[in-house]
């Protein structure tokens, strides 16, 4: 996955504006292949993004769960965690 896609659903306080657009721009960017768009292509990549993003407000804004909220520090801790232990562990194998 592309690391700013991440899971939005269920956060107190709520995804911003800024993350679903940042998730909806690594959405488009991967599937156009584009990391920065050409000329030609710019205004069909913006609205690409900006209807993904949409479309992302529209899902979260309706989604509905009996959970509690998550909490987005403890939620990136567990991130930090994990990424620390994957890349300890692909150092050890390489004999570093």
């Amino acid at each position: 996955m592309c690391r700013n896609i991440r899971t939005l659903h269920n956060f107190k306080p709520p995804a911003t504006d800024e993350e679903i657009r940042a998730s909806s721009l690594q959405f488009v960017r991967k599937l156009s292949g584009f990391a920065r768009p050409s000329k030609a292509n710019q205004a069909a990549f913006s609205r690409a993004v900006e209807q993904v993003a949409q479309a992302a407000h529209e899902l979260l804004d309706s989604l509905v769960t009996d959970a509690p909220p998550r909490n987005r520090e403890a939620e990136a801790a567990k991130a930090r965690a994990r990424a620390a232990s994957r890349f300890r562990s692909a150092d050890t194998s390489r004999g570093a």
